[in-house]
């Protein structure tokens, strides 16, 4: 069964570049370090007339937008080796910064997931 890093974000917009260039070397060091698969999605259609849209939940501001990002494993073990292999990659180590990231670290929310239904 499948086991999945979900993450949810804010990024101002004027930040979200700078967001996408440091998602895609993090994706390709995920992926080279043996993920299954890394998506970054940019919110879109976030507006519902049910539920908590995203931009609330995340207490979004009009000049911010929501990311919600997912990384993908075989098993929780393959996660937490993988993950331990990507915090010691160097192509990793400058963008590590938390003062310097393209978005506020304190904002984020992160877990894991075990899969409940995979097709």
């Amino acid at each position: 069964m499948a086991y999945v890093d979900g993450f949810v974000l804010v990024v101002p917009n004027k930040n979200l570049a700078a967001y996408k260039k440091m998602a895609q070397l993090a994706g390709k060091v995920w992926m080279d370090h043996g993920a299954m698969a890394y998506w970054e999605c940019v919110g879109d259609d976030l507006k519902h007339p049910f539920g908590v849209p995203f931009p609330k939940l995340a207490k979004a501001k009009p000049s911010e937008t929501v990311v919600f990002s997912f990384i993908t494993y075989p098993t929780k073990a393959a996660r937490n080796k993988i993950n331990k292999a990507v915090m010691n990659d160097a192509r990793l180590a400058a963008m590590m910064d938390m003062k310097k990231m393209p978005f506020d670290v304190k904002r984020m929310s992160f877990g894991g997931f075990k899969g409940l239904v995979v097709y």
